[in-house]
């Protein structure tokens, strides 16, 4: 039996935020397509990723306000990454030692797709149950950067 790659259960054409968009905006975008994880672009390039725990560590301070915060303020500056081609046993053994929800899937530095511990889940719980895991749906819009 073939390994499971990454491309076959990563959230494909994920949503994306621009650097200067706020994480008022992040937060509400995530929040509509429940979501906790967005690729950060400048110009087409990756450049970060934001999550919903770099947002809510953010509300929490009644000091700032989230929109007055830019994303490239709070954002992960370096994303992990990894290609559509990548085996899933190698991410999840990588995401479990470094403790890490998602994985940025890139192509020809091209953002394709999102791999996180939900994709992860939904594997086990697919091969767990009958043996086969099923893709991720797929995401409905790309906001643009």
């Amino acid at each position: 039996m073939a390994p499971l790659l990454v491309r076959d259960l990563m959230t494909r054409s994920p949503h994306t935020i621009g650097v200067t968009l706020s994480l008022a905006d992040a937060a509400k975008l995530m929040k509509k397509h429940k979501i906790r994880h967005l690729p950060v672009l400048e110009g087409g390039a990756l450049v970060g990723v934001v999550s919903d725990r770099d947002v809510q560590m953010i509300s929490s301070i009644s000091e700032l306000d989230p929109s007055c915060i830019l994303v490239e303020d709070a954002m992960t500056q370096v994303p992990w990454t990894v290609a559509p081609a990548t085996p899933v046993r190698e991410v999840a053994r990588l995401m479990a030692e470094k403790k890490l929800g998602s994985a940025v899937v890139l192509e020809r530095d091209k953002v394709v797709g999102v791999f996180t511990t939900t994709d992860g889940m939904r594997c086990l719980a697919e091969l767990l149950g009958d043996g086969k895991a099923k893709p991720a749906p797929k995401a409905k819009k790309v906001k643009k950067a």
